[in-house]
């Protein structure tokens, strides 16, 4: 659209120097870009605080005179220290302070700025946390904006359009300006905060907002859902209003104001995204795979040893009725880790099957596709081809393909005939299905395990195989809160398993904590030994594989090189590795002649596979790992889990790995070690682990120390996300609403011919670049 004055260039709009700057600093080019770069908090100021009352450990706002400056180099460490004196304010003349006027220290370290324009005489506002240090109060680093300059000092570039002397010469009342909260934009040290805030109110100056194409325009859109009280909900903002209150609010409730218009507009633009994009799938011609009388689905379910829990059934019963449809099922299903997900997949495989069609399981690692070929080839019994019992020639039978990037040369080739003749109906693989030499004769099905291991490449590049979009099934045992997959996986239909299968025991969890209890470190391994000497297996999982090397760390986990979340690294402390504590425990007394092995990522496969064959078989008593165990592996006479450095998982991750013990009904166990101090930050994830094995209740607790962006995220192509106000944990009545009216205007304008402002921010905040965290994991 050409008369948006969003395309507009910055240098047609704020001139060449400003223009310029702008793009060295922040990489805008065009007013629109600019326009968007939004305050990332503001700084309430309330009441002024004189220097007198200033409170201890609060944040506080003053407007004081600069006394004396001082840079010295800092022997600790390198770099400078700027120490500010201030005063409140009794005019430019400094020997008006007289000498028993409060003074407060104010520190800069490399305070390259400060130490330029904090020089005697000069007027400043001050925003920042006082503290004690050296029996005195004092504000380091605070946030500062000059007022008045000293007499006859400048900043040393007059010249300059983002100029911090311009800023203070359209002030025109400091105790006004105390009143106004102050935007703190995402800044650089050359291009500050106060130099965007100036650029930001001259853009507002010359540019037409009314002008800009309103994406909401003609729908009956509703704020965040608050009600006046007359109880009526409130309208959202205008939208060149809305860009007005975010950028120079008078009040707190502007931005406010202005952050809720933009957070439900950014809702409305991802959900109707989401509901073209399901339109879109319905509308595709998909082969209907019907079930049929007398084949697979119905002699195993018929023999099946074991009832299917109530949501096995009901969730089952969707399946079948999505696959005879003649458009693509698109469903995500998600459950608690052994709630018998496998097994509802395994029963729309086989409708397919029945139907002609082929079937595609796509797991993370080689670990767990061996582990699904055995275990499906077991659980089908006569029905597989090559089964364990051998087919039998009453009954009707699937043959089973297993395919992997490192598999012998022969078994692979056999593998990719298998699949392209059609003779495989069920095929089990890594990312190895994914090459282009992979071709199937009709593949009907396609089931991703652990889904938030894969991108949407690399489902498409599945679906790209099949003669006709095929139907989908992804499936996790992360738990996902409703909005995230409203948000994150709103393309897919959502299920939930959240009953447990019959024999699955209770698992108790505790936090080992070393730093307060030594002993403990000893104590494990003779626990460990009574767990064997009762018969049952133990798993020990580290963080690493060498003392050198990492470990097979999730995509988005902790990881050993990683620093801690809050900041701090390992403090010196060695990190648990595989090589290291296999050498430890076989030279322990407590575990003396008890078989265990290491099993990691980088053994070759087909020691990784003979190890968990021995493992399985009650060969192996113990096994020490790292997190190629996270999923899939299923071992019912293993009850212990000993997770060393646990604070160096994530809370799904550990999740996970509890998950594999007490799966036989035999009453399970897992000890969360750390050597941190009590009260450390990262032991909230081992703590909040410790207290439920409800996976909803932790993804919470998950989403809460992690940050937002790694949810919705930046796009694939590394760039910033554009949607900036919408929280899934804090916003799902919005996000709720949005998904509402979203599915409405598309039902009645699939293709957006009557909302061309909404189809254009689409475009423009969900290029296909940008889409692709919309399916990630």
């Amino acid at each position: 659209m050409s008369g948006d004055p969003t395309s507009q260039s910055l240098d047609r709009v704020l001139g060449k120097r400003a223009a310029t700057m702008v793009e060295k600093h922040l990489g805008y080019t065009t007013a629109g870009e600019l326009l968007h770069h939004f305050p990332r908090r503001y700084l309430n100021r309330g009441e002024l605080t004189p220097i007198a009352e200033v409170p201890l450990d609060e944040d506080v706002t003053l407007i004081a005179r600069v006394i004396s400056s001082n840079t010295r180099h800092m022997r600790a460490r390198k770099g400078t220290l700027t120490d500010v004196i201030i005063a409140d304010d009794q005019g430019p003349g400094l020997q008006l302070v007289a000498q028993a006027t409060p003074t407060l220290k104010v520190s800069f370290f490399n305070g390259f700025r400060a130490r330029n324009e904090l020089v005697p005489g000069t007027l400043a506002m001050f925003s920042g946390k006082v503290t004690r240090y050296a029996n005195s109060l004092s504000l380091t680093n605070p946030d500062f904006l000059v007022i008045e300059e000293s007499p006859g000092h400048g900043t040393g570039d007059s010249n300059s359009t983002a100029s911090n002397s311009t800023v203070s010469n359209s002030i025109l009342d400091a105790e006004a300006l105390a009143k106004q909260p102050i935007p703190i934009y995402p800044a650089t040290a050359k291009l500050t905060s106060w130099a965007i805030q100036k650029l930001m109110v001259a853009l507002l100056e010359v540019m037409d907002l009314d002008a800009i194409p309103d994406p909401l325009a003609g729908l009956a859109a509703e704020s965040s859902g608050s009600t006046n009280h007359q109880g009526n909900h409130h309208k959202v903002l205008p939208l060149a209003q809305a860009y007005r209150l975010i950028h120079t609010p008078n009040e707190p409730a502007d931005w406010a104001r202005a952050q809720a218009r933009f957070r439900y507009q950014e809702a409305v633009v991802l959900q109707t995204a989401l509901a073209r994009r399901r339109a879109e799938v319905a509308a595709q011609e998909a082969t209907s795979r019907k079930a049929i009388g007398g084949g697979l689905l119905e002699t195993f379910t018929a023999n099946l040893p074991f009832t299917l829990t109530a949501g096995q059934q009901s969730i089952a019963a969707t399946l079948a009725h999505e696959l005879e449809r003649a458009h693509p099922m698109n469903r995500l299903l998600q459950g608690e880790v052994g709630s018998g997900k496998t097994i509802v997949a395994l029963l729309a495989m086989l409708q397919v099957v029945d139907a002609g069609g082929q079937a595609v399981l796509l797991a993370p690692t080689e670990v767990l596709a061996a582990q699904h070929f055995d275990s499906i080839r077991r659980t089908l019994g006569a029905l597989a081809a090559d089964g364990l019992f051998g087919g039998l020639s009453s009954t009707p039978t699937v043959q089973l393909a297993l395919l992997t990037g490192s598999m012998p040369t022969a078994a692979r080739k056999q593998s990719l005939l298998d699949a392209a003749s059609g003779t495989a109906g069920i095929i089990i693989g890594t990312h190895a299905l994914l090459s282009e030499n992979v071709v199937f004769f009709d593949l009907g099905l396609i089931v991703v395990d652990e889904q938030h291991r894969f991108g949407v490449e690399q489902r498409d590049a599945l679906r790209a195989k099949a003669h006709k979009p095929p139907h989908l099934l992804v499936m996790t045992a992360t738990p996902i809160p409703r909005t995230v997959a409203m948000t994150v996986f709103g393309d897919l239909e959502t299920s939930i398993l959240d009953e447990l299968p019959a024999g699955r025991a209770p698992i108790t969890t505790h936090v080992v904590g070393l730093a307060e209890n030594p002993t403990w470190a000893q104590r494990l391994w003779q626990r460990s030994r009574e767990e064997i000497d009762a018969g049952h297996q133990v798993y020990v999982v580290c963080p690493k594989i060498g003392d050198n090397d990492d470990g097979d760390f999730t995509p988005g986990e902790f990881s050993p090189s990683a620093t801690e979340p809050d900041g701090e690294n390992n403090g010196g402390r060695q990190l648990a590795s595989v090589s290291a504590v296999v050498e430890h425990l076989t030279e322990n007394p407590a575990l003396a002649e008890v078989p265990m092995a290491p099993l990691h990522g980088r053994l070759a496969p087909e020691e990784k596979q003979s190890t968990m064959a021995a493992f399985a078989a009650n060969q192996v008593k113990l096994l020490v790992s790292t997190t190629v165990i996270e999923v899939g592996v299923d071992v019912h006479n293993a009850t212990l889990m000993i997770i060393l450095d646990a604070d160096r998982f994530g809370i799904s991750q550990l999740h996970q790995l509890r998950g594999r013990v007490g799966r036989g009904g035999l009453p399970g166990t897992c000890l969360l070690v750390t050597s941190l101090e009590p009260g450390h930050p990262s032991r909230q994830r081992l703590d909040a682990v410790a207290s439920t094995t409800d996976g909803f209740q932790l993804s919470h607790e998950d989403l809460k120390l992690r940050r937002e962006g790694d949810i919705l995220g930046a796009s694939q192509s590394g760039g910033r996300s554009t949607l900036r106000f919408l929280r899934v944990l804090e916003h799902g009545n919005i996000i709720e609403r949005a998904r509402e009216q979203a599915q409405s205007i598309v039902a009645d304008d699939p293709s957006l011919e009557r909302h061309t402002n909404l189809a254009r921010a689409i475009e423009n905040y969900l290029n296909p670049e940008k889409e692709a965290f919309l399916e990630r994991g």
